[in-house]
């Protein structure tokens, strides 16, 4: 079994993070896991974006070649759109449904929104008003991994969480507490 998955996003909305915990997931599952990132200009919130590769069996290569990503996770709709040839026909795309405008000529927000609808196997939501009503603004990447932890079909969402409990262990109970409740209400979403 395997799975290859697209991270993206805009510097420092937290996509290293969860690609930590997708890792640190597949470790505790004994899976074989290769990553790839791309940092850009992330640090100018510039685009940023990991490949993950989790198999069962050995990985010969980090990179997901064109039409093989099984799975898109974007922080940032026009960012999943940047990615699309990498999906597989059968691939799905979990995103946020609101923009972040960072540069001048960002597209139309309704027409990037409307060419993700056009797509098969497209669930967005807008994970940063979830994180604030779950009182941790700064958790929308826990949402959003929340909400593709039921495509990812290798990891199980408990997995997952019980990751997060062990990425952010040193920072406190509290953080914990704050990054599952974001994961849970992202996995209890029913999106479009």
């Amino acid at each position: 079994m395997k799975t290859d998955i697209i991270l993206c996003g805009v510097g420092g909305q937290g996509i290293l993070s969860i690609a930590t915990v997708i890792g640190e997931a597949a470790t505790q599952a004994g899976l074989n896991l290769k990553q790839a990132e791309v940092h850009g200009m992330s640090q100018r919130g510039g685009d940023v974006q990991s490949d993950l590769r989790l198999s069962t069996d050995p990985i010969h290569s980090d990179l997901i070649p064109k039409g093989h990503a099984d799975l898109i996770i974007s922080m940032e709709p026009m960012e999943a759109l940047r990615y699309i040839p990498f999906l597989d026909a059968d691939g799905t795309i979990v995103t946020s449904s609101k923009p972040f405008v960072n540069i001048p000529d960002y597209p139309d927000a309704e027409a990037v929104l409307a060419e993700l609808d056009s797509l098969p196997h497209v669930h967005k939501f807008d994970i940063e008003s979830l994180a604030r009503e779950a009182g941790n603004p700064k958790g929308a990447n826990m949402a959003l991994l929340g909400m593709a932890a039921r495509f990812m079909g290798i990891l199980s969402a408990q997995q997952l969480r019980d990751a997060i409990g062990r990425i952010f262990a040193a920072k406190g109970d509290a953080i914990v507490e704050a990054n599952c409740k974001c994961f849970d209400l992202g996995y209890g979403l029913q999106t479009d």
